[in-house]
């Protein structure tokens, strides 16, 4: 399976359908207010978040914000209001259609200190300690190298920056026909990793004071519009009943 071939394709399909896995009923059970959806362009929300790290990252009046896997570009919307005209938000997103949906709901609201540039997120381009805070909303989990991109990371980071991210982790081993899905790996799931070597990648690319802000199940029923979601849904509890993916909110800082 070409992973990333994989996800590209079915991203930018979602880009030009504008047709995500769950809209708005998903993005609220994921911590999004009404309020912040209602004030972003339509379309820049198409549901595939799995929390909302803008509402963690206590971002400041002029603030340089960096967001991995920008996608329709919701969360830099937000975080351009957040750090205000002396502020900066760069997103950066491998798939051009995403990008090109995220640039017109950019143009649409007037957000002059956003820009959106392609490039992977084990290869960033931004400079070395340029950015004060790095944000991600289920996206690390897509990326075959994780370890790589936590380095990446710490590279952009200024001293003294932070990192605030939302990802889905898992909580038990999948089964196997979830391992070698396609599908599942585009979903989120088959890529993930078990929560404490997710949580240990990050501390191993020279980031400190790991910490978990927030942890929960995902609402699979406001998962339910999603045919992908539909198939594998009763794959997704482990013997005991408990859940085997967990979405988890995680800040760390760079020294």
């Amino acid at each position: 399976m070409d992973v990333k071939q994989e996800v590209k394709e079915r991203y930018a399909e979602v880009a030009r359908t504008g047709t995500g896995c769950c809209g708005e009923r998903a993005s609220q059970a994921v911590g999004y207010s009404q309020q912040e959806l209602a004030a972003a362009p339509q379309g820049a929300d198409l549901g595939l978040g799995c929390g909302n790290p803008t509402a963690f990252a206590r971002l400041k009046q002029g603030e340089t914000v960096l967001d991995l896997g920008s996608g329709p570009g919701l969360d830099c919307l937000l975080a351009a209001r957040a750090v205000g005209p002396a502020g900066y938000v760069i997103g950066v997103d491998m798939t051009a259609e995403m990008l090109e949906r995220a640039r017109a709901n950019a143009a649409q609201v007037g957000a002059a200190n956003l820009e959106f540039r392609q490039g992977e997120i084990e290869n960033l381009p931004v400079a070395d300690a340029s950015v004060d805070v790095v944000i991600s909303n289920c996206v690390i989990n897509l990326c075959p190298d994780k370890p790589r991109v936590f380095r990446e990371v710490a590279r952009v980071l200024k001293p003294g920056g932070r990192l605030h991210l939302s990802d889905i982790v898992l909580n038990g081993e999948l089964p196997q026909q979830l391992q070698q899905s396609a599908e599942a790996y585009t979903a989120c799931i088959a890529g993930a990793w078990q929560k404490a070597d997710y949580l240990r990648a990050i501390a191993d690319a020279g980031l400190s004071q790991v910490e978990v802000e927030r942890e929960m199940v995902p609402d699979m029923v406001a998962h339910q519009s999603d045919p992908i979601m539909q198939r594998v849904a009763p794959l997704l509890r482990n013997p005991d009943g408990s859940s085997r993916i967990l979405s988890i909110q995680v800040r760390a800082l760079k020294k």
